[in-house]
């Protein structure tokens, strides 16, 4: 049986991701009381295999009750029970506008100000993160591109079955993801952004990567860049690691760190890892500031 507990800030896409998991095939419960969850999962086991994949959202909106949440795992865990925990978080700035966009108070801080109830939450949450199996970032994150993370982690062909690889692009002047595991630093590569007819142009576009890929130093380090993943991966496996982050950055996040993390997500797939690519600031850079 499959057991995975999501839970994480309010407003960091929740509802979302327990919708993607339905899809996927799990049993889904949103709020159960943490108290309930031992015996949730008794009565699932007496389904003898008709239920087999289960996600619970557990959050901050139980009140008292969420206080409850890690004894009641740990029993779980003692009765042998596998679990996965995801949790999923934004910036501080994305969930105050997400809340006034849906004009939704904080349950933490219903007659307060949003940002109150978040740091609050913050706060509880913090030993639960500590814990978590998965986490993810949800503040650039569209619906899609949240859904296909899930897809690759809870998916039926992803199940258990070898690490994921996620690889993320980015721009330094926006700041490292907080979740990297491994960080890479492409600046050294030729900028598009200097070349007028590339300049606005994303490193999707094919002639941006022509340009970039054709010189010796980028083949040079993609080799190398493959050879250190595909020596390091049996390693992450062998310590018991399920999702390894490998962050590629440039100076906005919009030309050569795209093409590379392209270029690495190809490359692992190729040699049979499971591998996902997330180009967390391609739209968010501005342009005419990418060489800056």
């Amino acid at each position: 049986m499959r057991y995975v507990i999501i839970t994480g800030l309010s407003g960091a896409g929740k509802t979302q991701a327990i919708r993607s998991l339905e899809d996927l095939g799990f049993f889904c419960v949103d709020n159960l009381p943490p108290a309930l969850i031992p015996k949730f999962a008794e009565l699932c086991y007496q389904t003898r295999g008709k239920i087999d994949k289960i996600a619970l959202v557990i959050d901050i909106r139980g009140g008292e009750f969420f206080n409850e949440l890690l004894s009641s795992l740990e029993a779980l865990e003692d009765e042998g029970v596998s679990l996965e925990i995801l949790f999923l978080e934004a910036s501080d700035e994305a969930l105050v506008k997400r809340f006034k966009e849906s004009r939704r108070r904080h349950p933490l801080a219903p007659d307060d100000r949003v940002i109150k109830g978040i740091e609050e939450e913050r706060k509880r949450l913090e030993e639960i993160r500590i814990k978590a199996d998965y986490v993810i970032d949800t503040t650039n994150l569209r619906p899609k591109q949240l859904k296909e993370q899930l897809a690759g982690l809870f998916s039926v062909e992803g199940k258990k079955e070898g690490l994921l690889i996620s690889v993320v692009s980015f721009g330094f002047k926006y700041g490292i993801p907080l979740d990297a595991d491994l960080v890479f630093d492409v600046r050294f590569l030729p900028n598009p952004y200097y070349n007028e007819a590339l300049r606005d142009y994303s490193g999707e576009n094919k002639a941006v990567k022509e340009y970039v890929m054709k010189w010796p130093d980028t083949k040079k380090f993609l080799s190398k860049l493959n050879d250190l993943i595909e020596f390091l991966i049996p390693r992450y496996i062998q310590e018991g690691k399920n999702n390894l982050v490998i962050a590629v950055g440039c100076t906005g996040g919009r030309h050569r760190s795209v093409i590379i993390a392209n270029a690495l997500c190809e490359e692992m797939k190729s040699r049979n890892h499971r591998a996902i690519v997330d180009h967390r600031d391609v739209h968010k850079a501005a342009i005419g500031d990418e060489g800056k």
